[in-house]
């Protein structure tokens, strides 16, 4: 059996408010299998953005060790960790983080022109397509709807085929047949293309694409579910707090 993509133990992550530490996780151990489609899903304050956050390198964990592709991410000095972000891992966030100068095209080839590497251009097709981009290409992010902005970041984080996609409330921004849309394309990205997706999201509906959901609660993993529905993924968001 292959290496996990993703291992995280005894993790814990606190934040200074003043003279307080606030705790965001608490001793989290989390193991992540290659090709798998997980959701992280909790309450506002459950800790799963900081969970993302801490494996997709973009956060030091207060303490545990945290192993990416194999690296143990403690270990690695600035100039790998940014290395490793660029080469194996895709990011999609809810603030899309586009570069306001380029064209949606642009901004959707970046990660690879910044790597030296050209897409593979059918693929590239395909998911330009899937988003809905075709005829939107040369316009720039301010002549863009926030839904059309967030389907350029979801195009650029999957366009180079990374090892690993790190999605924070991906569908957030879009009704919900576009949503559909991106979540069947990050479904055959796992499934056709052997690509691991960690999502998080309050939304039941996009939880049951994906493998595996795991509850988050006051910093903890409380449950998890395999091949969820989304009725399950209902009941269990009903019995915990008000989801952010």
């Amino acid at each position: 059996m292959s290496e996990p993509v993703v291992v995280m133990e005894h993790v814990s992550k606190q934040y200074r408010q003043g003279s307080t530490d606030v705790p965001a996780l608490r001793d989290v151990s989390l193991t992540i299998e290659r090709g798998e489609f997980t959701a992280l899903c909790g309450p506002s304050g459950s800790g799963k953005t900081t969970a993302l956050n801490l494996i997709g390198a973009l956060d030091k964990p207060s303490a545990g060790i945290i192993r990416v592709e194999g690296h143990e991410l403690g270990s690695l000095g600035r100039s790998a960790l940014s290395e490793l972000r660029r080469d194996r891992i895709g990011f999609v966030f809810q603030a899309y983080n586009l570069v306001p100068t380029l064209t949606a095209e642009e901004n959707i080839r970046l990660p690879q022109a910044i790597a030296r590497r050209k897409p593979d251009g059918a693929w590239y097709d395909e998911v330009v397509d899937t988003v809905g981009l075709r005829d939107r290409l040369t316009h720039r992010p301010h002549e863009l709807s926030g839904g059309q902005q967030q389907r350029v970041a979801v195009a650029r984080a999957l366009v180079g085929r990374p090892q690993i996609v790190f999605a924070d409330e991906p569908t957030g921004n879009l009704d919900s047949r576009s949503g559909a849309e991106i979540l069947e394309l990050l479904r055959r990205s796992v499934d056709e293309h052997a690509q691991t997706v960690v999502m998080v999201t309050h939304d039941p509906v996009a939880a049951a694409y994906t493998d595996r959901v795991v509850f988050l609660s006051d910093g903890r993993i409380v449950d998890e579910l395999r091949d969820p529905e989304r009725e399950q993924i209902i009941s269990w968001m009903a019995a915990a707090e008000p989801v952010d």
